[in-house]
């Protein structure tokens, strides 16, 4: 295995790694922003307000994109990672 295998390797695992998680903190950051102006409107400033609905929204869309993340990370793993375990 030469240094430009595992550099392709290595940019292959970080695009997947930004991939898998890159809905569940998008809605993370988006919800956040949109209790953060909430808040700065209304002058509330409490923390589970903040806390609960960003924890639903994570979990929802881990739960939706949880089949697609899954096919993606078995898809990385049997193309990529099986292939140089057995040594091809």
């Amino acid at each position: 295995m030469t240094e430009g295998d595992i550099l392709d390797l290595l940019r292959e695992t970080l695009w997947t790694t930004f991939t898998v998680a890159a809905p569940v903190l998008g809605v993370a950051l988006v919800v956040g922003v949109a209790i953060g102006l909430v808040q700065a409107l209304t002058s509330v400033q409490e923390m589970t307000l903040t806390f609960v609905p960003k924890l639903a929204a994570i979990g929802a869309v881990f739960w939706i994109s949880m089949g697609a993340t899954g096919d993606f990370l078995v898809s990385f793993f049997q193309s990529r990672i099986l292939t140089l375990i057995a040594g091809g």
